[in-house]
């Protein structure tokens, strides 16, 4: 049951994007030849006025085919036709509508939480062994963590999981004062937590009731959380801390979503945390396709600075068809990574 709702939470998503791309084309007078949801054969198709409609068989995927994208076009109304300007809106409007969508979703999860946890110590547990004007105090704000700010309990948990060799550099407003703790040891040990032996770190953050007010904040730190995660993915693969096997396509994600709501308590709380990986790969889906990838609408709007440049440069206008070339280069480059990814997600859930 949760692989046919992560299928159909995934065709969510991508319908999204693909319908920002399709609403920002068709409201600046672009013609779009196909809409489509899916990859693959055709299922069901439907021809509009000039444009086809279609639901494709693969569930991972979707285009929006506008006229002159990847190729010459005689037509006024083609993409390579238009203003810099509006093919940028164009090219932007997927990612932002996955953003919008997602802020959304996650105003709505939000809206439902009976307590938020901050970042200000209430307590530590019986044997804390970091106690003390050198440590940590009750009363103690931890605002940064590994030179990342820390806005609520959950910032913290997230930023524990990059810690190395359980020390990191804390950064706590005490008596307002800020206090550095450089190398600070942070481990797991055993505490006694309602009557039973439990791993935790001895922490106790303070707990408050939300207004409305501070459910929209939450929110709002919430997709900021969701960017700075990905960021910090990033990075590992840039340093080598992460690999390319480490990557995930629509299948490992599917996956992903399938184990969220199998390892749920119930039927509610797994739909809950799917639609909450939901916002996240949306918001996933919206930066990285913005990034400056080739064959991402990211990398399209920087050769689209690129070629203004040299045009102004030599003074004339760049034949169309060059950008087509790189567009479609790029994107067997890309589509073979994404073939890649796949397998590799395959393999991964065969060996899991």
């Amino acid at each position: 049951m949760y692989i046919v709702v992560a299928i159909i939470a995934f065709g969510i998503l991508i319908a999204i994007h693909e319908t920002g791309h399709f609403s920002a084309a068709k409201l600046l007078g672009v013609k779009v030849n196909e809409f489509a949801i899916g990859m693959g054969p055709k299922i069901l198709k439907k021809q509009g006025k000039e444009t086809l409609y279609s639901l494709r068989a693969l569930p991972f995927g979707g285009f929006c085919a506008m006229e002159g994208e990847n190729e010459s076009s005689e037509d006024a109304r083609s993409f390579t036709a238009q203003k810099r300007w509006r093919r940028v809106i164009i090219l932007a409007a997927g990612g932002i509508a996955n953003l919008i969508a997602c802020f959304i979703i996650v105003v709505i999860l939000a809206s439902q939480a009976q307590v938020l946890a901050g970042t200000t110590l209430t307590g530590l547990m019986d044997g804390f062994p970091n106690e003390g004007p050198q440590g940590l105090m009750t009363g103690d704000t931890i605002i940064s963590f590994n030179g990342e700010r820390i806005y609520y309990k959950e910032d913290f948990s997230m930023f524990l999981q990059f810690m190395k060799d359980g020390q990191a550099d804390i950064v706590v407003r005490r008596n307002g004062e800020k206090i550095k703790l450089d190398r600070f040891t942070l481990e797991e040990r055993e505490y006694m937590v309602d009557g039973e032996m439990q791993l935790k770190y001895g922490l106790i953050f303070n707990v408050f009731e939300p207004n409305a007010w501070d459910k929209l904040k939450y929110s709002g730190y919430m997709m900021m959380n969701f960017v700075r995660l990905i960021r910090v993915s990033i990075a590992q693969l840039v340093t080598g801390a992460a690999g390319i096997r480490d990557l995930s396509g629509p299948v490992g994600i599917v996956d992903a979503m399938n184990n969220i709501g199998r390892d749920s308590r119930s039927v509610g709380e797994a739909i809950w945390n799917i639609v909450y990986f939901m916002a996240f790969i949306g918001v996933n889906l919206a930066i990285v396709n913005l990034l400056p990838i080739p064959a991402m609408d990211g990398g399209r709007i920087l050769f689209l600075f690129i070629t203004w440049a040299i045009e102004r440069i030599i003074r004339r206008r760049l034949d169309p068809k060059y950008e087509g070339y790189i567009n479609t280069t790029a994107l067997v480059m890309l589509m073979g990574l994404m073939v890649f990814i796949l397998v590799n997600d395959v393999v991964k859930i065969i060996n899991h």
